[in-house]
């Protein structure tokens, strides 16, 4: 059995977008499919399902990350292998065009597992990875207009991810976002942080998307790793953590994740979170807006 779920974040989708968004995450969902129809790992299948994702303009993630309070772009990403439990992630990383693949360095060349600002991005540097801006004029444009606006609309979707199964029966997770639209400088969400918003294990992969303090506090993609290892489906794990986290924070989240049988968990409380996935069996990438 082999399984591959991808999502491009969930939150307010303009209307005008979300074709386009279904489109782009069917094409990051091929990606990753490819490798692994090819016979390859679950690893290798979340990290080019996700670089494909942050070389899209559209979400917010590697090229297309919304900008921070001072108009920088700081990037947050993490992966990890759920055989293994190895993880990588870096945080307010800037000038990078795939953190994905950096936080997958991290994991794989040193003893760290979370790498932070400007040594995060030095790291990137002597691991080959060139300069790049990822500032859009779109994304600049909006900042000009959020930031002199007096009702700010908080609402690009944030944090694109995946989930994947292979062959070997190995599940992986990776997580890859710009973070909050005019966050203060610094601040670190859930994203890069193995457990709050990316997690696996050998029974269950999970990304979060969403308010990333909310899930910081509740370690959102443990707890839903958790029920999944004690027996419960992918959807009743993920509804039943967002349902807790929307009681205590009332604040809706997005989730996908799978087990180590290829059942497939996507839920969320926002209006969209545009989605793909394929398992063994199906003939073609399935897509859509909202669940």
């Amino acid at each position: 059995m082999v399984a591959l779920v991808v999502h491009g974040g969930a939150g307010h989708w303009v209307e005008a977008e979300r074709d386009a968004a279904v489109a782009g995450v069917r094409r990051a969902a091929a990606a990753g499919w490819r490798i692994l129809d090819a016979g390859g790992t679950a690893l290798d299948a979340v990290a080019a399902a996700v670089a494909a994702l942050e070389d899209d303009p559209l979400f917010n993630a590697g090229r297309g990350a919304v900008l921070n309070a001072e108009g920088e772009v700081e990037l947050d990403a993490s992966i990890m292998a759920g055989d293994t439990l190895a993880s990588g992630g870096v945080t307010c990383l800037r000038r990078v065009k795939n953190p994905v693949l950096v936080a997958r360095r991290v994991m794989e060349t040193t003893d760290c597992v979370l790498l932070a600002g400007a040594a995060a991005t030095a790291f990137a540097r002597e691991q080959g990875f060139a300069d790049f801006d990822p500032v859009t004029d779109r994304r600049r444009a909006r900042w000009e207009a959020e930031r002199q606006s007096a009702a700010r609309d908080d609402s690009v979707p944030g944090t694109v991810g995946a989930v994947a199964l292979d062959a070997g029966g190995r599940l992986a997770a990776a997580t890859s976002t710009g973070g909050r639209e005019l966050k203060r400088p610094g601040r670190v969400g859930d994203s890069p942080v193995p457990g709050a918003g990316n997690y696996a294990t050998a029974q269950a992969a999970v990304s979060a998307t969403g308010w990333g303090e909310y899930m910081l506090r509740m370690a959102t993609a443990k707890a839903i790793a958790t029920r999944i290892e004690g027996g419960a489906t992918p959807d009743a794990a993920a509804a039943a953590v967002l349902a807790e986290m929307q009681r205590v924070f009332g604040t809706p989240i997005g989730v996908i994740c799978l087990d180590a049988r290829g059942a497939i968990g996507v839920v969320h409380g926002t209006e969209g979170m545009p989605h793909a996935w394929r398992v063994h069996g199906d003939r073609e990438v399935g897509a859509r807006f909202a669940v």
